[in-house]
């Protein structure tokens, strides 16, 4: 099942310390960092290049949507909310007329793994605080076409 695929390759990230833009099992990610190598796992080759460079505040006013645009781009419309399972990809807003500025995968019904920024890579429970934080909810699917991919 790939939902378990998902879970089993970003656990095998935990303990990977916190670096903003990081991509390297074991010596430091982020967020945006763990999604991109479970791709990479998945799908044997690098995502498109759709997040440009970003700012480490997550929490920061902004007009772009960059994450949910990148998101659209590689998984598609997003699964609702009550219809999320493992595996999925959780993107969060912290405020209101804030950007999407984080992303985790969901464990289980009660946990996600993320890259937590000041700890490392993480299973935190997905407290009520975090649930409604949640702004899209998306899956990883079929292998995408090779046109859409860099490869």
């Amino acid at each position: 099942m790939i939902g378990a695929d998902i879970v089993a390759l970003a656990e095998s990230w935990i303990g990977t310390p916190y670096r903003h833009q990081g991509a390297t099992k074991g010596v430091a990610c982020d967020c945006i960092g763990l999604i991109r190598w479970v791709w990479r796992e998945l799908y044997g080759c690098e995502p498109p290049l759709s997040v440009p460079p970003y700012a480490p505040d997550w929490a920061e006013r902004a007009g772009e949507e960059r994450l949910l645009q990148a998101a659209l781009t590689l998984f598609g419309a997003p699964v609702p909310k009550a219809e999320m399972q493992a595996g999925d990809v959780l993107l969060f807003r912290w405020h209101a007329g804030c950007a999407a500025k984080h992303a985790g995968i969901l464990a289980d019904e009660t946990s996600f793994i993320h890259a937590y920024e000041q700890v490392a890579v993480t299973r935190s429970a997905l407290v009520p605080a975090w649930r409604r934080r949640i702004v899209a909810v998306h899956r990883f699917g079929v292998v995408p076409e090779k046109s859409r991919l860099r490869v």
